[in-house]
């Protein structure tokens, strides 16, 4: 899943032409793309989805947002770094036909 997460603004950079920001994401700090929200200042919150913000948002709701996803469990999952989503893509169960193939053989099977 793919979710758009709530971020506060801790420090603006320039690399080349673009905005770089670092977020902070309850606790989690990622680099951010800032060039969609060139009205976001350091210590602003946005909503960030696949490295990129995407518009501002007040404390408030950001607030409760990243407070009601980590409460789901999503927070982590959603923040993971490469590795550590590998890594628990390696632990998770596997399935033998990850592309659903299984149910539609057994489907006929039973035909």
């Amino acid at each position: 899943m793919c979710l758009a997460i709530p971020g506060k603004v801790e420090e603006i950079l320039t690399e080349g032409d673009l905005r770089i920001g670092r977020v902070n994401f309850g606790g989690i700090v990622k680099r951010v793309c800032l060039d969609y929200v060139p009205e976001v200042q350091v210590g602003d919150y946005t909503i960030v989805h696949v490295g990129f913000a995407l518009s501002k948002i007040d404390e408030e709701t950001a607030l409760q947002t990243l407070e009601d996803f980590r409460a789901m469990g999503m927070l982590d999952e959603e923040l993971a770094s490469e590795e550590e989503a590998l890594a628990r893509a390696a632990a998770s169960p596997q399935s033998a036909c990850p592309d659903g193939s299984c149910s539609v053989v057994s489907q006929k099977a039973t035909d």
